[in-house]
């Protein structure tokens, strides 16, 4: 183990590639603490910083085989945990973007919920009290509002006075706003 302290980065990398894990460990020991605290400078989490270190670490075991043996490892290293400082970061912003999106959307498309029941349910009520006038007063009110009929278009075709078709008209109104409430009968009619 002594032997191993003595060699230079050059040297534990030649062994690292033969799968020495005592290569590998003196490796770790002469660079986790540097990384770590590089990495803990860069990131405001302690925890995300010893995660990336480590991931370096077992990324640089399992492909140890294809490293350059006259790789300069401190380098290389300090350029890996730089990459997936910047890696962390623009998946942080991503994450930060999707979760802002999916914000706006909830809200948004709750307040689309929300209005599109509301109005269906309006609509609903203003039918239900346009179903209970009078039978005549309802035929009348219908052809006038659903139908877009005029006064006397209406009289011709029920063949009764123009007078009587603005009297029911004006009834089926009177009656709504009863029954409705100014504000909604103020939005449909």
């Amino acid at each position: 183990m002594f032997l191993y302290q003595s060699y230079n980065d050059q040297q534990l990398v030649r062994l690292l590639r033969t799968g020495d894990q005592t290569a590998f460990e003196e490796i770790y020991k002469r660079y986790h603490g540097l990384l770590f605290s590089h990495a803990c400078r860069r990131l405001s989490d302690q925890q995300e910083a010893g995660d990336l270190v480590q991931d370096l670490f077992m990324y640089l075991w399992t492909n140890r085989e294809q490293l350059p043996v006259p790789l300069n490892l401190s380098s290389y290293l300090y350029a890996s945990v730089r990459n997936r400082i910047l890696n962390a970061y623009r998946n942080q912003k991503v994450r930060d973007t999707y979760l802002q999106s999916l914000q706006r959307f909830v809200n948004n498309g709750q307040n689309i919920t929300d209005e599109a029941m509301r109005h269906k349910e309006l609509i609903r009520l203003v039918e239900q009290e346009i179903a209970a006038l009078p039978p005549k007063m309802r035929l009348i009110f219908e052809m006038s509002r659903k139908l877009e009929m005029s006064h006397p278009q209406i009289a011709d075709e029920l063949d009764i006075s123009q007078h009587t078709v603005r009297t029911q008209v004006r009834s089926a109104l009177r009656i709504l706003r009863a029954k409705l409430g100014e504000n909604i009968f103020l939005l449909f009619f």
